[in-house]
């Protein structure tokens, strides 16, 4: 199943958002997401405040989707205790990446899109961790239907928060 969705991300173009694509199109269903790429993606972008990643249909040249990425930590008490046990007492937060927006337009919903960005911004990650430090990739689900798909792919709830979160150790046995 991952091969072959990440053969469908090669026959697509997912590249960094800039002036060149029509964000006044989107429309993800959610006006706090719709607004995001709209208004302020782009000012973040500018500001290195999040780096936003944009798929674009290739015939159209309209966003069908796009997801925001992130420096961020985790207050080590966050996670459980068996996590806990693993890791340097030494340490008050753990680094991690912040998986902060994901969002696919109407029109191309339930076609796998999600599946598509969210296995190369996982991709991307395990990456970048191998040059930076960064213990996992944190979600923090927009409501009940984002969260069973990051549930889908392993994300787990952290105790006292509804962010999620997936060590990047589970990821080296994906991308490795």
């Amino acid at each position: 199943m991952i091969t072959i969705l990440l053969s469908q991300i090669q026959n697509n173009m997912i590249e960094l958002l800039d002036k060149k694509h029509n964000r006044k199109e989107f429309d993800c269903g959610k006006e706090l997401l719709n607004n995001y790429l709209k208004n302020q993606a782009g000012q973040d972008v500018k500001r290195k405040l999040s780096a936003c990643f944009v798929l674009v249909d290739n015939e159209t040249n309209l966003i069908q989707g796009f997801y925001t990425l992130s420096n961020y930590s985790i207050p080590l008490s966050s996670f459980s205790e068996q996590i806990r046990k693993k890791l340097s007492k030494s340490y008050k937060s753990i680094p991690t990446t912040l998986l902060g927006r994901l969002a696919i337009d109407k029109k191309y919903q339930g076609k796998g899109i999600g599946k598509i960005l969210l296995i190369d911004a996982l991709k991307r990650c395990y990456h970048i961790s191998t040059e930076i430090g960064s213990f996992g990739i944190v979600v923090d689900p927009i409501d009940n239907e984002a969260k069973n798909f990051y549930e889908k792919y392993d994300f787990i709830e952290l105790p006292d928060s509804k962010k999620m979160f997936i060590a990047t150790k589970t990821l080296k046995e994906l991308f490795d």
